[in-house]
């Protein structure tokens, strides 16, 4: 029985200029892309891909390092290469932020857990007074201090994204938004208990590659980018009560939008 599943990686183009392992890393990534190779399967070990195609052990763990800049597959020490998961969650932009979750006391990573399947937590908590930098200043209309939320959030127990809430001290002073522990509904159910009724949210979006620091708090994997967002939460009379500065794994989200016709 062949170690490679029949069908499954083609051959070599010797009359091809285009560089032996990289020939090998679209192989890969075609049979990957197919389902050949679905989610979580251990890809053909080294020794199998030398034989496979009659190349050095160099040419293949090239071509896989391909992939892994990628962010296709991930290498685990002593167990092998495998076919990293497509993301977990889908973040509805249109359905996260629904009063109604509020009203059931859940916040917008619980609703996203649960329609995940995962069980969701959050550590490194740290709620303090702190001066904000001008761009997120600028975005409260100026305030010189802040009060600060800052927090990772897990899905069974894996980290995928780490954010810092701001919220002018005037509104959050001395209220349990400055607790540790908000309450049922997070911190948007407290501004709306205070007055502050939201109205509606702005986003901004890139994806980049991630800071040192970033990969060790997400645990990421070469090659994958992160998602950096920024979130300002503006009340009826037009007043922004919150900036969330939010930096996601790539590979833990598909970020989803309805968008009108008219």
């Amino acid at each position: 029985m062949p170690a490679i599943p029949s069908g499954a990686l083609g051959a070599l183009d010797p009359t091809s200029d285009r560089a032996v392992f990289r020939q090998i890393a679209d192989q890969l990534r075609e049979a990957i892309d197919k389902g050949r190779f679905s989610e979580g399967d251990k890809l053909p070990s080294e020794t199998e891909l030398v034989e496979h195609y009659g190349v050095s052990r160099m040419t293949v763990r090239n071509s896989l390092s391909v992939l892994q800049g990628e962010g296709l597959v991930f290498s685990e020490h002593g167990k092998g290469v495998f076919v990293r998961p497509r993301p977990p969650v889908r973040r509805l932009a249109s359905d996260r932020f629904a009063r109604r979750h509020r009203e059931q006391g859940k916040s917008a990573f619980t609703v996203e857990a649960d329609a995940a399947g995962s069980h969701p937590t959050v550590d490194n908590l740290e709620v303090k007074e702190e001066r904000p930098s001008q761009n997120i200043a600028t975005r409260l209309g100026g305030p010189r201090r802040v009060l600060a939320r800052h927090r990772r959030y897990l899905l069974d127990g894996r980290p995928v994204e780490f954010a810092t809430s701001y919220l002018p001290l005037d509104i959050a002073r001395g209220t349990q938004i400055a607790e540790p522990n908000p309450g049922p509904g997070g911190i948007y159910a407290r501004l709306e208990e205070l007055g502050h009724r939201l109205d509606h949210f702005e986003e901004e979006i890139r994806a980049r590659m991630p800071a040192p620091h970033e990969v060790r708090s997400l645990r990421l994997a070469a090659g994958v980018p992160v998602i950096h967002l920024i979130r300002t939460a503006f009340d009826t009379g037009g007043r922004a009560v919150e900036v969330c500065d939010t930096v996601m794994a790539a590979d833990a989200y598909v970020l989803a939008y309805q968008l009108p016709a008219t």
